[in-house]
């Protein structure tokens, strides 16, 4: 026991003095980034989508080929591709050598907004739901496909995006490498918070305000932790790119960010109402489950709920991250969630897989 904890503390230590140099070689990678409107296969509805590589390289094998979409309320740019002290997290990966995409879903980012979003929120019912929001993940995939001539990619989901990506793969294995989880969704337990009197219909979509997203993020961390957990400066950077992404965000005083309502209607017929989106146990690709132990969004318990549904994978990991939130990849322990990711992505399939 205690030869195997020692081994566990060398790795432990080993793993972070390898940090450092990671973050040298990443700050020295040249690197290309290129946008594109890509077309979701409906009239009139374009889905942004952002390539990081190294400069110079066209050619990439499926295994370091990876596509990353979003949650519920903010784009994937403005969380995968913000700068933190120099680096985003789409920086780290693709000095690495890999391909890395992101897709922002119709009515996110700069992703084509359904018309419904230029009218009052209860004109409409709720738009773009997680079926809708699938079929644009497989937009993006097939359009990586065909671009570097492969069969299959990488995919990885964050909040309502692993539902997302969930329910895709579910669907569409033969098109999956490697799934990642962050932070999934599952069947909630906890009672159902009483509907308030007279509450009107939700609609098509919500208006989010940066003090809410402050309050948000910081939710279930000890009082004690608050000061240090967000790098100085990375919340501002962040909600100020987030909101700019919303052409109509500075029509309200205070900013509002527009986000699509789809996702809180399914949260309440399914993961709320005790009923799954879908079947977990259609997966059939090796899966990755990476959370945080403060996230109050979406907590412990459906991480591990949904790991234990995952019964037709060739191998599954869940790594509980240490003084983390739902938004662990832009904090301060954000080198951790870059190293479980690496390790998952980079190691070879074991023999008895292959």
């Amino acid at each position: 026991m205690i030869a195997n904890l020692t081994g566990l503390f060398l790795s432990v230590l080993a793993a972070s003095a390898v940090l450092p140099s990671v973050i040298a070689d990443a700050k020295s990678a040249k690197l290309e980034t290129t946008d594109t409107m890509i077309p979701s296969g409906e009239s009139g509805v374009e889905l942004f989508v952002r390539n990081k590589h190294r400069a110079g390289k066209q050619a990439f094998s499926a295994d370091k080929i990876v596509l990353f979409v979003h949650g519920a309320t903010y784009p994937a740019e403005t969380a995968f591709d913000l700068p933190i002290e120099g680096l985003s997290m789409m920086d780290l990966i693709a000095s690495r050598g890999y391909d890395v995409y992101l897709v922002d879903v119709r009515g996110y980012g700069r992703s084509t907004r359904p018309a419904e979003m230029s009218q009052p929120p209860g004109a409409n019912k709720p738009i773009v739901s997680t079926k809708v929001a699938a079929h644009d993940l497989g937009a993006a995939v097939d359009f990586i496909l065909k671009k570097r001539h492969v069969s299959k990619i990488n995919v990885m989901g964050w909040s309502w995006g692993t539902s997302i990506a969930g329910l895709y793969t579910s669907e569409n294995n033969n098109r999956v490498n490697r799934l990642v989880l962050y932070a999934p969704q599952w069947i909630r337990t906890e009672p159902r918070a009483p509907a308030a009197a007279n509450a009107p219909p939700l609609g098509a979509y919500r208006l989010v305000s940066k003090d809410s997203a402050r309050e948000r993020w910081l939710k279930g961390v000890p009082e004690d932790k608050k000061a240090d957990l967000i790098p100085p400066g990375v919340f501002d950077a962040w909600a100020d790119a987030t909101w700019a992404t919303d052409p109509d965000s500075s029509k309200q005083n205070p900013p509002m960010l527009r986000a699509p309502n789809g996702v809180a209607e399914d949260n309440a017929n399914y993961w709320t109402a005790g009923k799954a989106l879908y079947d977990p146990t259609k997966i059939s690709v090796p899966t990755l489950i990476l959370h945080a132990e403060w996230d109050a969004d979406l907590p412990s318990y459906l991480a591990q709920g949904y790991f234990a549904q995952l019964k037709n994978t060739p191998y599954k990991r869940l790594i509980e991250l240490s003084e983390g939130t739902h938004t662990v990849m832009m904090e301060k322990n954000r080198m951790q969630f870059f190293r479980e990711l690496m390790g998952f992505l980079d190691e070879e399939r074991p023999l008895a897989l292959k």
